[in-house]
Order: structure tokens, then C-alpha cells, then sequence
């Protein structure tokens, strides 16, 4: 698939769950004259999402379409695959007037089935706490899932980092788009490790995930959208071009993150 560019603005929906970190960045970039693209509306899972007030702010057309009390409606478990794609008829339904040219997933929490997965395919993105670059005994990523940073930090990473990447049907393994600069892990961890603390390893693995999510969904969101509006997105073979380059690009440490963080601090903060 050849992303071509577009002579009007590219039109962006976004699917989230209880919130979307940096969804305030997207916003404002997506308010300004010639940003060359716009979000259009959002479909979110969770009515209690703390989003909403966002997305209403910015006058974002938003559909609440809530898992839960659709499959209780149904008696189904919320793993029923059969529910789960009559839910995503829905979900493709509430994005069709909107005519979307590239589905955003930003804290998304559920799995795509095929009636969201054929209309948008090689035009859904999504971006994850992981490291996808890093490759598993099965050559697919490493860490995938929910728990991924919780698996990295445990597994005794050194650092971490997010990637966007195109959703398809197998979870955390599409093409891979844009990834983050190194979050390190801090020395604590491995005293944790030793001391068998695992009351530590889950707070420090919650707080590293909220770290990247915080520092960086926005900016890896934001470049992986303007990569799409401008024709600079190809996907070929399961693998993404980029710019002109295999994916993923890579982010540099952005300069206002960087303010008061010198090399020797990272270094301390990473403990090598």
C-alpha cells in the first residue's frame, strides 16, 4: 500500500479506552491552519474515559461504544469472538460517517477483529509501550500485550521504548513506524530483582510505562500521522517504509525532555 499525499486535510479518527496520553498534543496540532491533517472523531470503550472532557473541549464528535455493557447485554464474556465482532460492526459503523482516512489507537485496550481490520487495513495505527524492534526466540517481538513493560523491566532490560506500528490481526506485529527514544531503566530494578521484591518491580514497571506514555505517545502519534498526510507511508511485504527509509523512524530525544538531563545523569538514571 502506497500512502499517497492528499490534496485536503487527511482525516483522522481515534479509538481509546479510559484515556489517550498525548491526546492534548494531537489536539492542538490538529487545531492549527495547515497542520494537513485533523481528527475527525473518536469511538471510546469506556464511558468513564477521562478523555471525554478533551475531546468535547476540541468539539471532536465522540462515540461512546462500551464494551462491557454491550457484552452484558448479550450475556457474553468480553473474550466471546463472536461478540466481539458483532461489537466491531458497530465500531465501523460509528466511524463510516466520519470517513476517516487513517483510525488511531491510543490506549486502546481491545483486540480488532475483521469488520475494523478490512475497511482500514494498512490505515490503522497504534501505538504501543514496547520495544518492537527487539525480536523473540519466534522472531515476532518480544513484548507484546498489556504487560510488556512489566516483562521488559522484569526480564532485566536496560531500557525501554514505544513504537507505532499498523494494527493487523496478529497483536503488537505489524509494520512498525516510528519509534521512541530509550527510556532507561534505573538501577533499582535490579537491587529489586535480587531481593525477589516484587511489590517494587510492579510500582517501578508502572511508573516506567507511564513515563513513556506521558513523554512521548503524543510526539510518536503525531510524527507517524504527519508521515501518513504527506505520502510518506508504504507498506509492502509486512514491513513499512518510511520517509524513504525501512521503518521504524527513529525519534530523537526531544530537547524540551532533554532540558536539565545531562549525559551523566542518564547515565546514573540508567545505571550504565
Amino acid at each position: 500500500m502506497l500512502s499517497a499525499r492528499r490534496p485536503n486535510a487527511l482525516r483522522v479518527a481515534l479509538l481509546t479506552s479510559r484515556r489517550a496520553p498525548g491526546l492534548e498534543r494531537l489536539l492542538d496540532r490538529s487545531r492549527r491552519p495547515g497542520a494537513g491533517w485533523r481528527i475527525v472523531s473518536a469511538v471510546v470503550s469506556d464511558p468513564s474515559c477521562e478523555s471525554l472532557s478533551l475531546l468535547a473541549a476540541a468539539h471532536v464528535p465522540t462515540h461512546v461504544h462500551d464494551l462491557r455493557a454491550f457484552c452484558a447485554r448479550r450475556r457474553a464474556p468480553l473474550s466471546d469472538r463472536a461478540t466481539r465482532r458483532e461489537y466491531d460492526e458497530g465500531t465501523a459503523s460509528l466511524l463510516a460517517p466520519h470517513r476517516p482516512d487513517l483510525v488511531v489507537l491510543c490506549g486502546w485496550l481491545w483486540v480488532l477483529t475483521e469488520p475494523v481490520l478490512a475497511v482500514y487495513s494498512d490505515r490503522l495505527i497504534n501505538v504501543h509501550d514496547s520495544d518492537l524492534v527487539l525480536p523473540g526466540a519466534d522472531g515476532r517481538p518480544l513484548y507484546r500485550g498489556l504487560r510488556s513493560t512489566r516483562d521488559a523491566v522484569a526480564n532485566g532490560e536496560s531500557e525501554t521504548r514505544s513504537t507505532v506500528h499498523v494494527v493487523t490481526e496478529e497483536v503488537d506485529v505489524g509494520p512498525l513506524l516510528v519509534r521512541s527514544w530509550r527510556f532507561p531503566v534505573h538501577p533499582l530494578v535490579e537491587a529489586a530483582r535480587e531481593w525477589q521484591a516484587e511489590d517494587i518491580l510492579s510500582a517501578y514497571a508502572y511508573a516506567q510505562r507511564e513515563w513513556m506514555m506521558r513523554a512521548s505517545w503524543g510526539q510518536l502519534l503525531e510524527r507517524a500521522i504527519d508521515r501518513y498526510a504527506r505520502g510518506e507511508v508504504r507498506v509492502l511485504g509486512g514491513r513499512a517504509v518510511v520517509a524513504g527509509s525501512l521503518g521504524p523512524e527513529e525519534i530523537e530525544w526531544p530537547e524540551e525532555t532533554q532540558r536539565g538531563i545531562d549525559s551523566e545523569n542518564l547515565t546514573a538514571i540508567g545505571g550504565h
